[in-house]
């Protein structure tokens, strides 16, 4: 699928929004990269997501059960169901975009609130597996989001099995 130029610079004003110039220095306009051996193909455009949502794809993606910024026995708790459920979220019957502006808005209130350990329930689809299911880890590797979330995986049976994710946000630290 081929990417206009304008593409790209959304894309790359999206992933700078929050950076600033360091002292002294004045901000430049981006130049999108153009990747080694890849004829008219940015590097933006390579990171782009697989489906219409806006979004940046984070450097560091996490999947279920892969985890690097927390330690083992947080990870192992989180696995199993051992960490308190703070907030839960229903995403059954909502659109792609619907359940993807709850699921930003949800991530971003409960992170506010001091909350560490959510439930995000997708449904597990019909026999083609779900679009929930499929979209929302991509989601939560997505800016945003992926500022505030440390680690997912799959819920145990009894919160839902495959068609739900733990989710397990930073700590807030003040300033």
């Amino acid at each position: 699928m081929a990417r206009s130029k304008d593409h790209d610079s959304a894309l790359w004003h999206a992933a700078m929004r929050d950076v600033r110039p360091m002292a002294g220095r004045k901000a430049t306009a981006p130049t999108p990269a153009v990747l080694p051996g890849k004829k008219n193909k940015s590097i933006a455009a390579a990171l782009a997501p697989s489906h219409p949502l806006p979004g940046v794809l984070a450097a560091v993606e996490i999947s279920h059960g892969r985890a690097g910024g927390i330690d083992r026995r947080s990870a192992i708790r989180l696995r199993r169901g051992r960490l308190p459920i703070e907030a839960t979220l229903d995403l059954h019957g909502l659109t792609q975009r619907a359940a993807f502006d709850r699921l930003c808005d949800f991530i971003a209130g409960a992170e506010s609130a001091g909350k560490r350990c959510v439930l995000v329930i997708t449904g597990k689809g019909l026999s083609s597996g779900g679009v929930l299911r499929d979209q929302v880890p991509r989601w939560l590797n997505l800016a945003p989001n992926r500022a505030r979330v440390l680690a997912f995986d799959y819920a145990r049976q009894h919160h839902g099995g495959a068609g739900a994710l733990y989710v397990l946000l930073k700590r807030r630290r003040n300033p």
